[in-house]
Order: C-alpha cells, then sequence, then structure tokens
C-alpha cells in the first residue's frame, strides 16, 4: 500500500485528489495538510511515502517545505502546481523534489506519477526535463568527466538512457532486462558518479556530452 499526504492551500483541491487517489486499490491518504509548515509536520508525524506538494501556500512555501522534507529524507515530493514556471520547475527539482507535474494533469497520469515516485522513479515530461538541463548546462560541452571512467559499458548505456529522461520502465524495454537490474545499474551510476538523483544525472550527461 503507498501512502500518500496531500499539501494544498485549497480545501476543494485537497478532496479532489484524496477521491481521485483513493480510487485507487494500492493507495491510501493518510493526512492533508493546509500550507508548507502543516505540511512537515504530516510528514514528520505520518512518514507517508509520497507527499503531493503544491508551491504557493501560506506559512511555508511548496519549495522550502520540500527542501526540508528531503533534508530530512522524509519521504518523496511530487511537486504538484498550477505554475508552468521555469524558476519553480528548477528550484522544486533542485531541492530534491521526485518530480513535477502541473494540476491539469489526466488522472491516470497523476496515479501512474505517484506510483512511479514511491518506486524511487522520476516522472519528468521531456519538456520540464529540457528546461532544467537548460538552466544548468551553458551549451558548451566541457571536457569528458573523469568520474565516467568509473562506469562500466552498460552503466554508460543507462546514463545516457536517464540524459534523454527515460524512466525505470522505459529504460528495461529499451535494453531489454529485468526492473532489478535496472534499478542496480541506476543505483551504481548514481553512486559512482556521486550524484544525488536523476536529474543530476541527466544534467551530467548533458554537460559531459553523452546526450
Amino acid at each position: 500500500m503507498i501512502s500518500v499526504a496531500v499539501a494544498d492551500d485549497q480545501a476543494l483541491v485537497r478532496s479532489g485528489f484524496r477521491l481521485m487517489l483513493e480510487q485507487q486499490p494500492d493507495f491510501t491518504v493518510c493526512g492533508e495538510a493546509a500550507d508548507g509548515a502543516e505540511a512537515v509536520r504530516l510528514a514528520e508525524e505520518l512518514r507517508p511515502d509520497v507527499v503531493l506538494m503544491d508551491i504557493r501556500m501560506p506559512n511555508l512555501d511548496g519549495i522550502a517545505a520540500t527542501e526540508r522534507l528531503v533534508r530530512a529524507g522524509i519521504g518523496r515530493v511530487l511537486v504538484l502546481t498550477t505554475f508552468d514556471v521555469d524558476d519553480y520547475v528548477v528550484d522544486a527539482l533542485r531541492v530534491g523534489a521526485s518530480g513535477y507535474l502541473l494540476k491539469d494533469v489526466e488522472p491516470e497520469d497523476l496515479v501512474a506519477a505517484v506510483r512511479a515516485v514511491a518506486a524511487g522513479d522520476l516522472p519528468l515530461s521531456p519538456t520540464v526535463l529540457r528546461r532544467v538541463v537548460a538552466a544548468y548546462v551553458d551549451g558548451g560541452r566541457r571536457p569528458s568527466d573523469a568520474r565516467l571512467e568509473r562506469l562500466s559499458d552498460r552503466e554508460r548505456e543507462v546514463l545516457v538512457l536517464l540524459g534523454q529522461g527515460l524512466t525505470n520502465a522505459e529504460i528495461c524495454e529499451r535494453l531489454v532486462v529485468s526492473m532489478p537490474t535496472t534499478k542496480t545499474h541506476v543505483a551504481n551510476v548514481l553512486a559512482k558518479l556521486t550524484l544525488r538523483d536523476r536529474v543530476q544525472a541527466a544534467i551530467f550527461a548533458h554537460r559531459s556530452g553523452l546526450v
């Protein structure tokens, strides 16, 4: 069972998300918060698998709340907002959000994204990934990073696919390997390159000229 906490300053929005998620047999909504500070307290108490986090909320905004939760190692945060603004996208992922979606997302896509985040994946549209990469890559390719030598040939393939924004399921299909094998490869790539998450891996792949 995947436990989810919903943080949004609009009660109607929270109720809509709860209804949508609890229709799934593998989801339970363990709590709701009306602002960022309450979201942090709620997550500390209930330890949900995933926190659905709005950005613009009173007392503590969603970016700051996400940063606190990530630093504390509490759950994974999926930012869900009405604001399709580059700075918000980059800031949310910079502080460690595990995904970024707009509130006009289709219900089935939201459900899939929550499952992906709970499984340690990073649901990002190609558009969002391009924005993040553009914010951190200056356009010129840098000399090859010595850390690349730590990777096996297969791990380098996985890094390229992460740079293209592929999910674990898509990597499985592309490389014709199992999900556990894919997860192991991704974990090895992050560990060997000393990267925090898949966003940093995508940026690294672009900076290194692999993508």
